[in-house]
């Protein structure tokens, strides 16, 4: 299939519109003024006609006699119009006797239809616009003369129309001219304003087909400030975000790879060593410790990265249920209070007496806190402290998780929830559990705050609205 430029549908839709506009004004322009000056001419030919057959009345007033007829032919031979139009008696015959030219008018082949006409006509005039046999364009008015006995029946006046043509042509000619000019204004800024969208929708095409292909690099020029610039401006962000996109998948790739690979090492050395040791019963617990605990260690990476697909396809379930979220939130915390005073970090846990019970997937929302526990724990440094807190806030329940520990730059804090994104790549982890717990949380209807200062630590605010319960045993498929 054809592929339509801008330029051709431009020309289409809008040119050739403006283009039939013009050509319609230009013919009802000519029709018009064509029609004006040949009425013009004809009332003014009517005008004099009525004004002859008035004066011939008046003449014949005493009877038709000699001298009416000597003054009748002396008046035609000295008509004061005769310059611009030729007077002619005809007599009852058909037949010109007299005109004001002086030549005699026998050319068989020169018609009076208008004198025919004006014998037919209920008010005896006839009007006729054609050529001679010379070729001569004119417009001749007959008037019919109702004078008894008389040798002339009709009074007949005819034009030269030649010089009213060539002004309608002229004026014609302008008008033309007028259309031309505007039709060559509306064709050269219609171009003009054709290759400025032309010019930047190639370039987007040409950056668009390259970021498509990998190049992520490839930016736009905005050359304008319009919406083609706003075009530009959306292609590159983008690019932008692509482009980061793909940093940060390569990242995480990296990060996976090299957290997947310490357990790994781990498991494969005390396998080998394990193997080489038959009677040492110390290190042999010693090393089936070391190799629980990285299993699960990687198992809880697998589930975690498993969580991330189900979540990106639209596939992951929760069990909505009555649920006491501090039972949760304190089994979390006893499963992290161990590994706190192996790494000489103060674990401070303020439960409350009393919350809310609230409706949500228990499992889900206990992974959520031990992320958010690893995290603080992880990222703070022997010596200092994590804080928990829980307590009711309006309607909501609300829980801070408060470390002490390096904290997160400014530039960083906006984006630390977004999928591979890690701030800070000298500590373990895949940079995905906050998305995860961040997407968890939304399911339920809360939100995830984070207040964090380079260098003094970072608090993770999580907020849980008090929920009316949904139908019992209700399996929710969560986007």
């Amino acid at each position: 299939m054809a592929v339509k430029s801008i330029a051709q549908r431009w020309f289409i839709n809008s040119f050739a519109v403006v283009l039939g506009i013009l050509v319609a004004i230009v013919t009802a322009s000519g029709v018009l003024i064509h029609n004006f000056y040949y009425s013009a001419v004809r009332q003014a030919l009517r005008a004099r006609a009525s004004t002859v057959s008035s004066m011939m009345l008046r003449y014949s007033s005493g009877g038709v006699t000699s001298n009416f007829y000597s003054d009748m032919r002396s008046y035609i031979e000295s008509f004061p119009d005769k310059d611009y139009m030729e007077l002619m008696a005809v007599d009852p015959y058909g037949n010109v006797s007299v005109t004001s030219s002086g030549f005699s008018y026998t050319n068989k082949w020169d018609r009076m239809p208008d004198y025919d006409e004006a014998l037919t006509s209920p008010d005896g005039i006839g009007y006729y616009v054609g050529k001679l046999s010379n070729g001569q364009h004119i417009m001749a008015v007959t008037q019919t003369v109702s004078i008894i006995n008389s040798e002339y029946s009709a009074m007949r006046f005819v034009v030269s129309l030649e010089t009213v043509d060539r002004m309608i042509l002229n004026l014609l000619l302008i008008i033309i001219g007028i259309a031309l000019a505007v039709l060559a204004l509306v064709l050269v800024s219609g171009l003009l304003f054709v290759r400025s969208i032309i010019r930047p929708v190639r370039e987007i095409g040409s950056a668009a087909r390259q970021i498509a292909q990998g190049d992520l690099k490839s930016r736009i020029v905005k050359v304008s400030d319009d919406e083609l610039g706003e075009l530009c401006e959306t292609i590159n962000f983008m690019a932008d975000e692509l482009e980061n996109s793909e940093r940060l998948k390569n990242e995480f790739i990296s990060s996976v790879s090299h957290e997947l690979r310490t357990p790994l090492t781990a498991i494969k050395g005390w396998a080998e060593t394990l193997m080489t040791i038959a009677d040492d019963p110390a290190t042999l617990q010693k090393g089936m410790r070391v190799i629980t605990a990285e299993t699960e260690r990687l198992s809880d990476m697998v589930e975690e990265l498993l969580d991330f697909s189900r979540i990106q396809n639209g596939r992951l379930r929760m069990v909505f249920q009555k649920m006491d979220i501090l039972a949760e939130l304190g089994e979390a915390v006893l499963t992290y209070a161990e590994r706190a005073r192996q790494e000489n970090i103060d674990m401070i846990y303020n439960e409350p007496e009393m919350l809310p019970f609230i409706y949500g997937d228990k499992n889900r929302l206990r992974q959520v806190f031990i992320n958010v526990i690893d995290n603080a724990i992880k990222y703070s440094d022997p010596g200092g402290s994590v804080k928990i807190d829980a307590f009711l806030r309006g309607e909501d329940i609300v829980i801070t998780v408060a470390d002490s520990g390096i904290g997160i730059d400014p530039e960083d804090l906006p984006r630390i929830k977004t999928k591979f994104y890690k701030a800070n790549y000298s500590r373990r982890g895949s940079g995905i559990g906050l998305a995860v717990a961040d997407e968890i949380i939304q399911m339920h209807h809360g939100r995830i705050d984070i207040e964090s200062t380079p260098g003094v630590g970072t608090t993770v605010i999580i907020s849980l609205p008090v929920q009316e319960p949904p139908e019992e045993g209700t399996e929710a498929a969560k986007v």
